[in-house]
């Protein structure tokens, strides 16, 4: 049995599953947050979206009245959902979660406001007007919009509670991999101080302009933060052709040939006229990396992660394609860059972030860690 076979397997047994318990009441909370995660996984592959509701009983006073109160509301809904729709505990005793699947959006605010008016008239019918005035009703369309703005707002945690789960083995994981953060991008800072000073003074010296490059990148969950590089560009460069080029890479179009006259294909821009001099030689040697330090001193970063991607990049990612900027926090290096760099195309380098994201260890990150010495002096792929 192939890989693709037995994930399909997989899947359709935990749909199977779900629908077993979806007969038999409202599923608890490990199961229903199990079902937003494989929902999510096929609106990916079907473009199909999907709403999830969250209600919310606002008195917590009285507990014994909460608990009724949010009994009354999961009978109510089990009653009047369709087939399609499932109801569960997005929070064990405290927010009652309903998916309506199967959905055809043309207006967003249309389909919201036909739910609300049909869950609002159920629960008007079924509950007392004190039950009633104190639910919190909150909506959440997935795919969720990840506009190109500036904002920094952070892509809908509610739809991603797998991600973003309390769970002891990951939580205890996570304070692993940032301790290990902190102590090598720190030991790292130090030890290359030299290497920051040589630099800072040769690139002041090829080119008017400052000494780092500041950028706007998109970090874990969507959230916006300033990227550090040294500066490798001339000042006042027009980046429409960056955005082009990315954008058509996305869409699998932009493949170059290689400048050395291999036939091999390279999936960056090669010869760039807006790259100095200097930073011709530090992006081959990826020294113009080395700033980024800071970020993961800043926890902005990881030293093992996905590349951050650009706003305007962002942009024009397929829904799957967002994963590779939620499972993990960006990264100073990873698997795709000791693995191929600019010569992988980007659905690839995708899967080995996703790939990077579900098999992460602290043995994994060192293993990468020790490889990327080797793959920056082989500068294989780098522009």
């Amino acid at each position: 049995m192939t890989i693709r076979q037995e994930r399909s397997t997989n899947l359709v047994e935990s749909i199977s599953e779900t629908v077993a318990s979806a007969e038999q009441g409202a599923l608890n909370e490990e199961t229903f947050r199990r079902v937003i995660a494989i929902e999510r996984k096929r609106t990916e592959r079907s473009k199909s979206p999907f709403v999830l509701m969250l209600l919310e009983v606002t008195n917590h006073q009285n507990s014994e009245k909460t608990k009724r109160s949010l009994e009354c509301i999961v009978t109510a809904l089990l009653a009047a959902c369709r087939d399609t729709d499932l109801v569960g505990w997005y929070k064990d005793n405290c927010i009652v979660g309903v998916m309506f699947t199967g959905l055809i959006v043309n207006d967003k605010h249309s389909i919201l406001s036909a739910i609300l008016n049909r869950v609002s008239e159920t629960l008007r019918n079924e509950l007392t007007f004190e039950q009633f005035s104190q639910i919190s009703i909150s909506f959440h369309l997935f795919p969720d919009d990840w506009e190109d703005d500036k904002s920094g707002r952070p892509s809908n945690s509610a739809l991603y509670p797998d991600l973003t789960s309390n769970d002891h083995g990951r939580t205890s994981l996570l304070i692993v991999k940032r301790c290990i953060d902190i102590a090598g991008s720190a030991v790292l800072t130090l030890i290359c101080l030299p290497l920051f000073c040589a630099i800072a003074i040769a690139v002041k010296w090829s080119s008017k302009g400052p000494v780092l490059f500041r950028q706007e990148r998109v970090g874990q969950f969507g959230q916006i933060f300033t990227f550090l590089k040294f500066r490798s560009m001339y000042v006042d460069n027009d980046h429409t052709v960056h955005r082009e080029f990315v954008t058509k890479l996305i869409a699998e179009d932009a493949v170059t040939e290689a400048q050395s006259g291999s036939r091999q294909n390279v999936y960056k821009l090669t010869n760039d006229k807006r790259v100095t001099p200097i930073g011709k030689f530090l992006r081959r040697t990826s020294l113009d990396e080395l700033p980024q330090l800071i970020n993961v001193l800043k926890g902005e970063m990881s030293l093992v992660g996905p590349r951050p991607p650009i706003p305007y990049e962002l942009a024009a990612y397929q829904v799957w394609h967002r994963r590779r900027v939620l499972e993990v926090k960006p990264g100073v290096t990873g698997l795709w860059q000791v693995t191929g760099r600019s010569r992988v195309k980007f659905d690839e380098m995708v899967r080995l972030d996703l790939r990077y994201a579900t098999t992460w260890t602290p043995w994994l990150d060192l293993i990468i860690l020790l490889r990327t010495p080797a793959a920056v002096i082989k500068g294989s792929g780098a522009y």
